[in-house]
């Protein structure tokens, strides 16, 4: 299909023939038409993707991280599969850390390796594994959120001071766990997420909740980076 369009000069008369009526007259072609409508668009979306997938990696390197639970270290809280998105804002001091946060790690012994537990010791203070209960300078911690019939361990360890800028950590399935009892304090720099939503399976899919309240003791310690200390280099 064509379609005539005049370029210039005056109208005439429906019928009436000129000698320059062919000079005057471009031939317009609607598929050329939507050819460009067609390539403009696809530029548009293009340029709205790719916007978005620089939004979504700076998302994933400075705000939430998607991480695969692997271990029963933290039964019944998190199931072994089970995935996760983790807030890594915590990194940057945003929120402060509080004892009872399920965070992850690098693993101090195989920085390769990424662990989650919940914490415990905070910078400051003495932990102690008496009779299989936790003490924090003398005082007994107690905890809701264990599960009786996976932490029947009468297990007893020598006071520990956490220093500055570390922490102490512990698994929920205090029977099959290893955590600061074993391998020691978590240095802060290496702890770069803070559980925040399960989103697999989608049955399971929910709020992770963080057990913060003590009563008697304490619950929160200012989270904040040490400048002296060297980076780990490997990316997670």
């Amino acid at each position: 299909m064509f379609i005539f369009k005049r370029k210039s000069g005056g109208a005439h008369a429906f019928g009436d023939v000129h000698a320059d009526d062919d000079r005057g007259i471009e031939v317009h072609r609607p598929q050329d038409e939507s050819r460009r409508h067609f390539w403009a668009e696809a530029r548009l979306l293009l340029r709205d993707l790719v916007f978005a997938l620089m939004i979504a990696s700076l998302v994933i390197v400075f705000v939430v991280q998607p991480v695969k639970v692997e271990g029963t270290s933290m039964l019944p809280r998190l199931e072994d599969g089970e995935r996760i998105f983790v807030n890594k804002l915590i990194y940057y001091g945003l929120p402060e850390l509080e004892r009872g946060d399920i965070i992850v790690f690098w693993y101090p012994e195989d920085p390769s390796k990424s662990y989650i537990k919940r914490l415990i010791g905070l910078p400051g203070e003495t932990v102690q594994v008496r009779d299989g209960r936790i003490l924090i300078n003398g005082k007994e911690l107690g905890e809701p959120y264990l599960d009786s019939a996976r932490n029947v361990t009468t297990q007893s360890l020598p006071p520990v001071f956490v220093r500055q800028h570390y922490y102490f950590v512990m698994g929920d399935n205090r029977d099959n766990s290893s955590d600061s009892r074993s391998w020691g304090l978590v240095p802060e720099k290496y702890i770069y997420g803070k559980a925040l939503f399960r989103y697999w399976p989608l049955g399971r899919a929910s709020v992770i909740k963080h057990e913060t309240e003590y009563p008697g003791i304490p619950g929160r310690e200012r989270f904040s980076r040490g400048g002296d200390e060297d980076e780990i280099s490997s990316e997670h």
